[in-house]
């Protein structure tokens, strides 16, 4: 049996539109809910990330805060490297004249005396170009006394030698001593390597140390 729609067809066309309009309204509502969603979840994350930007921030503070802290103690130790080394500097070629007075007395004959005693240091000579193997010469010491016999100025050159830094002892004079007998007065020029600085004279140690 077959059914016959009675309706009007403006009345079906009405109807088929409100089903529509319906349908268009709720997929509208759906993708409008959606995008809220969408929304509020993008809204959360922005503040996430906004808090972890302000955490960061703060850590950055903090932490720039410990550095400018601790800039002070670069700032002391650059000043103390600095002053260490003009005093390095100032120490550089030092020579112990107490030392060279106590080697003196250790070396200078029984029967023989010093009357004098000077020293000048003037550091190596520039280099001119070339290798040597020489040890610089940093001055020289000059001695003057007096001695009995010849053996015991041959004494005093021999002893002299034997001392760390000392070379090429001579005597420039030597002369009778008409008072004393089997005496004579005698000067002796000594060259000065560096091997008479100090330590410190010599960089091996700190003038701090």
């Amino acid at each position: 049996m077959s059914q016959v729609n009675l309706l009007p067809p403006d009345i079906l066309q009405g109807q088929r539109y409100r089903r529509l309009t319906l349908t268009v309204l709720l997929a509208g509502a759906i993708i409008l809910a959606l995008i809220v969603v969408f929304f509020l979840v993008q809204v959360g994350r922005l503040g996430s990330v906004n808090s972890d930007i302000s955490a960061k921030k703060q850590s950055n503070a903090q932490l720039q805060g410990q550095i400018d802290s601790l800039q002070k103690y670069d700032d002391l130790q650059v000043q103390a490297q600095q002053a260490q080394g003009e005093l390095d500097a100032a120490y550089a070629g030092e020579v112990s004249f107490s030392g060279m007075l106590m080697d003196l007395s250790r070396v200078i004959p029984s029967d023989a005396y010093l009357s004098t005693f000077s020293a000048t240091i003037t550091g190596p000579a520039p280099a001119t170009g070339g290798s040597t193997t020489a040890t610089p010469l940093i001055g020289t010491m000059t001695t003057g006394g007096e001695a009995i016999g010849f053996d015991s100025l041959s004494i005093w050159l021999t002893r002299l030698e034997l001392v760390r830094g000392w070379v090429n002892p001579w005597m420039p004079t030597i002369t009778a001593d008409s008072t004393v007998p089997n005496a004579y007065t005698f000067t002796t020029s000594v060259d000065l390597t560096q091997d008479v600085e100090t330590p410190r004279g010599r960089g091996e140690v700190t003038a701090g140390g």
